[in-house]
């Protein structure tokens, strides 16, 4: 068999694969299966929303978190409705690029606020949901738990030796050549491996250490400006921007939310 002959061989066998995918597909009697089995994982929440941004598939561990009793206290509502104010409206204008534009959002870190429970720092991956003309109908994601780092991993040691000079200098502007030269490694090597073992990059790490600080110096008596200064960012706008990324509120938003929180416990 020449060449061409191969190569129609091979694209007759692929259209037949899809031609049977398709089939399956069609033959589903539940096109949300995946619910089933993201239900079963406690430090994931999935969603799937429709094109006006209002959940239409949940699982167990995003109704949880909600505070909700029930997935139905959830589906047909918007993130406008469920979380507070500020909070709802940062994620209901980031589902808008997904619904809008047809952007994926690929690991993005975020500080997750839920209901009655502590903070917790998630992965978020958004992708749109197209008809078959190619329109985006809806959305689908998932928030991730950043998991405990790979303690096993033969490079640990050298790895945590930058994460330890993060968390002390974050104050200041990290190089990622310094942490190379604290681990020993290269840049692309230190890159790869803390990706590996934490989940994140070093850059991800220095926002996380820096947030992390933010959101405890916002229960203190400091200026929006201090705190910016105390984080590690010379620009107060900066600051904000990247604070609202990650936690979905401006930082005095969350101050407020904060001390609000504080009143009711």
């Amino acid at each position: 068999m020449d060449h061409a002959q191969s190569h129609l061989a091979s694209a007759s066998a692929s259209t037949g694969n899809r031609l049977e995918i398709h089939q399956f597909a069609h033959a589903l009697a539940n096109v949300f299966f995946a619910e089933l089995l993201f239900d079963q994982m406690a430090d994931v929440a999935f969603f799937v929303k429709d094109r006006d941004g209002r959940y239409i598939v949940v699982n167990r561990t995003l109704m949880q978190r909600c505070g909700c009793r029930s997935k139905d206290e959830l589906l047909g509502h918007s993130p406008l409705e469920v979380f507070p104010a500020e909070l709802g409206a940062s994620y209901a204008a980031q589902d808008r690029q997904v619904l809008i534009h047809g952007l994926t959002i690929t690991n993005q870190l975020e500080l997750h606020l839920s209901a009655h429970q502590a903070p917790v720092w998630c992965l978020t991956h958004k992708i749109p949901l197209f008809d078959h003309e190619g329109q985006v109908i809806g959305l689908a994601g998932i928030s991730r738990d950043l998991r405990m780092p790979d303690r096993d991993h033969p490079i640990y040691q050298q790895v945590a030796q930058a994460i330890l000079y993060i968390q002390q200098h974050y104050a200041e502007q990290v190089k990622l050549e310094t942490l190379a030269q604290r681990a020993h490694l290269s840049v692309s090597q230190l890159e790869r491996y803390t990706q590996r073992i934490f989940d994140l990059t070093p850059k991800q790490l220095i926002i996380k250490s820096r947030l992390e600080a933010a959101t405890r110096l916002l229960g203190e008596q400091l200026t929006i400006s201090e705190i910016a200064h105390a984080c590690g960012y010379t620009d107060h706008s900066a600051f904000t921007r990247q604070f609202r990324t990650a936690v979905g509120l401006t930082p005095s938003e969350y101050r407020r939310l904060y001390h609000s929180s504080q009143s009711v416990d």
